[in-house]
């Protein structure tokens, strides 16, 4: 690493229950913001930049006009208004269908969803759209005026022919989707364009810089971490959470529980399992009760470090962490969060451990399915938030029952984007090369064995929640 920027912008906005939308605006004012600071950080100009690379968050939709100009709000990947248009998809076209075209099932989360509702719902916005697209690529077309997407990010659309890597004929024609809509397809680090004057005088870099294709946060954030062949498993928790295997070919769940996309190396795919509130289950805690005497320092780390205080297994307390509906495994944007098991003995530091060990059982329900689509599971590499935290390090260890890794860097998606520029660059030939010539594992934790005992009959338990809970909250 020679430097990173950061720049927050708003949250997401959500009107209604389960609706999630951002102005794709505030995406590309943080960047001319980040972009600049890194290039001052690293002592570099704009001219010193051999090639960029992206990565952004999946699924969202964003619509623009005749002019580039976005028509209404982007809805999010968490954004799970979609249920009735899933399922007329499935009774036109048929579930099984649906899964053979794309490798994936119908899901509120997909990017072909949230159009199909816009067109429904919104027709005056719908008449002016011109064209759609993923978050990054949004930022992408301010930079370069490009209308590109890769083949990792086009995946979780619902529109792409996972196994052949284009765009699929028949669902466009079963949902009456104009192709002219989408942008071009290429891999992740193909050169797909330039940046621009305009976008040169708001960022500091040189007019004329290729950039690549780049890849949705989970592919870009796995190459990262050096997750590019079969054996190696990421498990991320950001926002959401992700367990993440490299796959030679796409590797099909004929339920639909997992996501098989098409990975950031060309030629190669990747199986994986989605927690919609990882990380957000800690921050919806922090936003509604606190996190604490304010000492100056992280938010998190004060939760954290009060949440070691509590035993392991914290007195049977379950969290089920489905704030936002849940993926993997119930595919049900109506599931919600519960706090199951509480006693006039349970403490605050109770119910932040019983949150951190609740995300981690949801993510070990991935691995399940791992297991039986005999899915190899050689390596396990921590990413995001919970591979910040000791103690989150170490519940996810004892929880899956693994050895888990920490590698060097801690940028991530960001990370595995830069990687892929320099393969673009022609800096390393391939993107297996690029990892195993930069990809490091700084540190390894083994799995308690007593643990292992107290969080393995946690887990049976936390296995039955969504059952006992489900019908209560159907709508």
């Amino acid at each position: 690493m020679v430097a990173s920027a950061t720049e927050e912008h708003a949250p997401f906005v959500s009107p209604q229950i389960g609706w999630a939308e951002q102005q794709p605006d505030d995406w590309w004012a943080a960047c001319t913001i980040a972009v600049p600071r890194a290039l001052e950080i690293a002592g570099l100009r704009g001219d010193d930049i051999a090639c960029l690379g992206f990565s952004g968050q999946m699924h969202g939709a964003v619509m623009l006009d005749e002019s580039g100009r976005v028509v209404r709000p982007a809805l999010i990947w968490c954004d799970v208004r979609t249920d009735a248009q899933c399922r007329e998809l499935n009774e036109k076209i048929g579930a099984e269908r649906i899964i053979q075209l794309t490798c994936n099932p119908a899901l509120a989360n997909f990017t072909l969803t949230k159009l199909l509702w816009v067109r429904e719902n919104e027709p005056e916005n719908w008449k002016r759209v011109r064209s759609v697209m993923l978050p990054k690529d949004y930022v992408r077309f301010q930079l370069t005026g490009e209308r590109a997407t890769d083949m990792a990010d086009a995946a979780g659309t619902l529109l792409l022919d996972v196994a052949n890597r284009r765009w699929s004929n028949e669902m466009l024609e079963a949902a009456e989707i104009n192709r002219d809509l989408l942008p071009t397809l290429y891999e992740s680090p193909d050169v797909c364009g330039k940046v621009s004057t305009r976008a040169a005088a708001a960022t500091g870099l040189k007019a004329g810089t290729p950039v690549v294709a780049g890849a949705g946060d989970q592919a870009a954030g796995a190459t990262g971490m050096g997750i590019v062949t079969p054996g190696a498993v990421s498990a991320t928790i950001g926002t959401s959470g992700v367990v993440f295997a490299a796959t030679d070919a796409p590797a099909l769940d004929r339920q639909g529980r997992l996501h098989t996309f098409c990975h950031a190396i060309p030629g190669r795919w990747h199986v994986m399992g989605v927690t919609q509130s990882a990380g957000l289950s800690l921050r919806w805690f922090r936003d509604q009760f606190g996190a604490g005497p304010d000492d100056g320092r992280d938010p998190y780390e004060r939760l954290t470090e009060e949440a070691e205080t509590a035993p392991t297994g914290c007195k049977g307390l379950l969290w089920a962490p489905y704030l936002m509906g849940e993926r993997t495994p119930h595919l049900d944007p109506r599931a919600r969060g519960a706090l199951v098991g509480i006693t006039a003995s349970h403490t605050r530091a109770d119910v932040i451990r019983a949150i951190l060990e609740g995300v981690a059982f949801s993510l070990r329900d991935t691995f399940s399915i791992f297991g039986e689509m005999n899915v190899p599971v050689k390596s396990v590499r921590l990413g995001g938030g919970g591979a910040r935290s000791p103690l989150w390090r170490q519940i996810q260890a004892d929880v899956y029952g693994h050895e888990v890794e920490i590698v060097e860097a801690e940028e991530g998606a960001a990370y595995g984007a830069a990687l892929l520029a320099g393969v673009g660059a022609r800096e390393w030939a391939s993107v297996d090369e690029a990892c195993a010539s930069v990809v490091r594992v700084a540190k390894r934790v083994p799995p308690n064995a007593d643990a292992i005992a107290v969080l393995n009959k946690n887990y049976a338990a936390y296995r039955r929640v969504y059952g006992a809970t489900r019908d209560i909250f159907a709508y």
